[in-house]
């Protein structure tokens, strides 16, 4: 079993072609994330250069902007259900919510 499909079966996905969406979309956050990071963390902390304040603030704000833009793009890719469900899980893990979680 090749790799794409091992990842097909592991998220449930009706196609390899829907692998290679949720893998591109991703990537495609990933690069925005890293994009946006500077700009964003930069204009939040500050011109002072504090290395300390930068770092604290791009853990705190960087994963709710990551999340949003992962669903922006699983809907711009059309697999904004998957990314929902992913959201979603993700969320209860972190709260330890498990209770709440679909069976897998």
């Amino acid at each position: 079993m090749g790799f794409l499909q091992s990842l097909k079966k592991r998220w449930k996905l009706d196609s390899v072609r829907q692998v290679i969406l949720v893998l591109v979309t991703f990537a495609c956050t990933g690069f925005t994330v890293m994009w946006l990071k500077t700009p964003i963390v930069g204009w939040i902390s500050g011109s002072d250069g504090h290395q300390t304040i930068y770092t604290i603030l791009y853990y705190i704000f960087i994963l709710p902007i990551y999340n949003i833009i992962l669903l922006i793009y699983g809907f711009l890719f059309g697999q904004f259900a998957f990314f929902w469900d992913f959201e979603k899980k993700t969320w209860y893990r972190m709260t330890r919510q498990k209770h709440k979680i679909k069976s897998e």
